[in-house]
């Protein structure tokens, strides 16, 4: 009985070994309005898999640059469905690789609580020197952004209050450090463990801006890659959307 014990042990002690030999570092490009819930999402995906996801978060359009000019990511989270397309269709992406891990949601947001309502009025009042707009040609929130303020006829008004930013991290910044009082960010940026952080917001109507489809697309650098491949299928996991939701995006 001993024996067979001993066996059994070192089996498993092997079986062990063999997986962190497998284990694979792999590098992915994440959509800057996905950060938080994707750093989750990686240390759950490195616990049950050993792989682990190194992330690197920016503005879907600086990613895209960055991948026609032979950046090593392996896979990209896209904060639209349009450029993992694009890549597909020009070579980049794999084919039928791409798929929707997220559908987003754009707010109104400032530090200040009761500073916007939750009607968004605050626009219409303009009492307030600068707004936060992550730039419309790199960001796709930033696109959505302007999307709102046109169909609510104040693009032009406000055109000289808004403070362009890089990407949807930086947007957040400005208004954070004061440089804006208000911006409009991601839904999932004013969530932290599931709830709501302090400040004020506007949940913007989905009738006012085009859909924020957020597909994830495997890059021809990550084509045959057993751990991209493992990642992609956790994303579309139970776990994974439990997290994604709990982040403020529909699944």
């Amino acid at each position: 009985m001993k024996h067979t014990f001993r066996h059994a042990s070192l089996f498993l002690v092997l079986a062990g070994a063999a997986l962190l030999a497998r284990a694979e570092e792999i590098s992915v490009a994440v959509a800057a309005n996905f950060t938080a819930p994707m750093q989750k999402i990686a240390a759950d995906f490195e616990k049950a898999t050993g792989h682990k996801a190194q992330l690197v978060s920016g503005s879907t359009g600086k990613f895209y640059a960055q991948i026609k000019s032979g950046a090593p990511f392996q896979l990209l989270l896209a904060a639209d469905d349009e450029t993992p397309a694009r890549l597909i269709k020009e070579g980049d992406g794999v084919s039928g690789s791409a798929f929707t891990y997220a559908i987003g949601k754009l707010v109104l947001w400032s530090p200040k609580p009761g500073f916007v309502d939750d009607k968004g009025e605050v626009l219409k009042a303009g009492r307030f020197e600068h707004l936060s707009v992550a730039n419309p040609k790199l960001a796709p929130y930033g696109l959505a952004a302007m999307e709102a303020l046109k169909a609510l006829n104040l693009a032009d008004a406000l055109q000289p209050k808004v403070v362009l930013a890089e990407s949807i991290s930086q947007a957040q910044q400005f208004v954070t450090s004061g440089n804006a009082e208000l911006g409009f960010i991601a839904y999932s940026q004013i969530h932290k463990d599931g709830r709501i952080i302090d400040g004020s917001y506007w949940l913007v109507p989905a009738r006012l801006y085009g859909p924020i489809r957020q597909d994830a697309v495997i890059l021809a650098q990550g084509k045959g890659n057993a751990a991209v491949e493992a990642l992609t299928a956790y994303l579309k996991s139970p776990a994974a959307a439990a997290v994604i939701r709990s982040y403020g995006y529909d699944r």
